[in-house]
């Protein structure tokens, strides 16, 4: 209990969507922190789930909790006025180059609009970008841009790096062996509250 008074503390600064993300232009001072995970089960508004080290954790949803679907993609998934976004690592020229593009369906198209610092789950900081892709090039991998609310950036992406889609979901995805990422309520200090849960489908793992 005392690990997720520090965690939730940290936390809601936030992702990447809809209402528990930060919608800000321009990056805030902590990167974002997210409980990755397996489920193990769920009953109710009780989730039981295993995190990346092995913990065993419980978490509770309510009807605020949103819950977004991730589905294998492919890299012709990312066109022209496509709102995406990604996790991805500074370069020296100052470019970013992609660790992950997850495209939103059209239904979520404007969630989490912006620029701003990201944890993965390796424990490395470096930024997420919410936005739509303007100018797209197709040579070796896609280099495109990213425009945003008052800005814009300049993404490389390889071709072997993950991408998928992001869609709206519902509990029924909360099936024993998913992945999941899920993203803590804001105030839920004394117990973890789900305030928005990004889960795979037919074992996708969340990349970003």
């Amino acid at each position: 209990m005392a690990r997720y008074t520090v965690l939730t503390g940290m936390l809601m600064g936030m992702l990447t969507f809809a209402s528990p993300m930060i919608m800000a232009a321009d990056a805030p001072a902590k990167p974002s922190m997210a409980v990755r995970g397996t489920v193990t089960q769920f009953s109710g508004d009780r989730l039981q789930l295993t995190d990346r080290r092995g913990e065993k954790l419980t978490a509770t949803l309510n009807d605020k909790t949103t819950i977004s679907a991730v589905a294998q993609g492919k890299i012709s998934d990312i066109k022209p006025n496509s709102f995406i976004g990604t996790a991805a690592a500074p370069q020296p020229d100052g470019t970013l180059k992609a660790l992950e593009v997850h495209v939103f369906d059209p239904s979520l198209r404007g969630s989490g609009e912006g620029f701003r610092p990201w944890q993965g789950a390796d424990g490395k900081v470096g930024t997420m970008t919410n936005g739509t892709v303007g100018t797209l090039v197709n040579a070796n991998g896609r280099t495109m841009t990213v425009k945003y609310q008052n800005g814009e950036k300049k993404v490389i992406v390889p071709e072997d790096v993950p991408v998928v889609t992001l869609s709206p979901g519902d509990r029924s995805l909360l099936k024993p062996g998913a992945h999941i990422i899920l993203f803590p309520a804001p105030g839920s200090a004394d117990h973890l509250v789900a305030g928005r849960i990004v889960a795979g489908v037919n074992g996708t793992i969340p990349p970003m």
